[in-house]
């Protein structure tokens, strides 16, 4: 069984002083997460969660889950243990989208996408005077000072980065939408979820947020965390399932919801539910642990083994990396 099996073992969901979304980790303690200023000052400089992404473009998070895993297009910048979009990323999603949306096949998109990727840098002008055109073979991306890779054949995409900074600002940090509404008063439970005293105020402010936005289901996953560490097991298993009925591959709630099985011995649902969040975001170093933990259980040790030495590249440091290190200098060896 886990060898930190308390009440607190659960992945919470939150944003720190900066606004970046952190996973509050049994094993590591974070600060409690503050409301971050609203709206960013600055578009360009921003990064972005999954959440916001595809709330940016009217997608499904699970969409942009396929991008990453299938090559597409993933976030680039990496904190704290997490992934997030930056300015850039948000270009080729851009780009990405219109493209499909035109009927250019997927590997067409992919290079194309890589290929501006890759040329994004180069430019000195501010992001805002950048113009894209695309035809799914090649890319142009213009400013007053020239021309970078050429193309041939007429381009079928054609937009400019100040319109994307502007839907940004307008989608992402608009004080009268909803939506935006609904996102402070899930910061304000993040605020109050992490001393017991606070427990009521932070679930009512979590309700607050879907009674705005019912599709918020990173905050049913904090509800079912402040039931799970009241010891209603039930209640938090319900909240879990409900985020997954919103957001099928929210790794969070598919984590919560395979430790609270591993915790009643129900050991292969653990494991299927620790594999699917690690689906759905490979660099989650807690599933790792927990899913080597599961294997090893059911005297699994071959499978278990990449699972320890993936939790050690991403938490190199620390008494759980001391833990992971130990099975795998003690484990039967391939």
């Amino acid at each position: 069984m886990n060898e930190g099996g308390d009440r607190d073992n659960v992945i919470r969901v939150g944003f720190g002083a900066d606004g970046k979304l952190t996973r509050t980790v049994t094993h590591e303690p974070v600060p409690a997460p503050s409301q971050p200023t609203q709206p960013r000052p600055n578009p360009a400089a921003g990064l972005y969660t999954v959440t916001e992404v595809a709330r940016l473009f009217a997608y499904t998070p699970s969409r942009l889950r396929y991008w990453h895993r299938s090559g597409l297009l993933e976030p680039s910048a990496r904190i704290g243990g997490r992934n997030y979009y930056t300015f850039e990323d948000l270009i080729g999603v851009r780009a990405a989208k219109g493209l499909l949306e035109r009927g250019i096949p997927l590997q067409q998109v992919r290079r194309t996408v890589e290929s501006l990727r890759n040329t994004l840098p180069k430019t000195t002008r501010p992001l805002s005077e950048v113009r894209v055109l695309a035809d799914g073979r090649t890319v142009l991306v213009q400013d007053d000072a020239g021309t970078y890779e050429p193309t041939t054949g007429q381009a079928v995409l054609d937009f400019r980065i100040d319109g994307l900074e502007s839907d940004v600002v307008r989608l992402l940090s608009a004080e009268s939408d909803d939506r935006s509404k609904a996102y402070e008063y899930y910061l304000e439970g993040c605020k109050l979820d992490e001393q017991a005293s606070t427990f009521e105020q932070a679930e009512e402010a979590y309700q607050k947020a879907l009674s705005l936005d019912p599709a918020l289901s990173n905050a049913l996953t904090n509800l079912g965390n402040l039931n799970y560490r009241r010891d209603q097991l039930d209640d938090a298993e319900r909240y879990y399932r409900r985020a997954l009925e919103r957001d099928p591959e929210q790794p969070e709630a598919l984590y919560n919801l395979g430790f609270l099985r591993f915790e009643r011995d129900e050991v292969d649902p653990a494991i299927t539910l620790f594999r699917k969040a690690l689906r759905s975001d490979p660099s989650f170093a807690d599933a790792h642990f927990n899913l080597a933990m599961a294997l090893e259980e059911r005297g699994d040790w071959s499978s278990a083994r990449p699972h320890w030495e993936h939790y050690l590249a991403l938490e190199p440091t620390g008494s759980w990396a001391d833990i992971a290190q130990k099975h795998l200098d003690e484990g039967p060896r391939p």
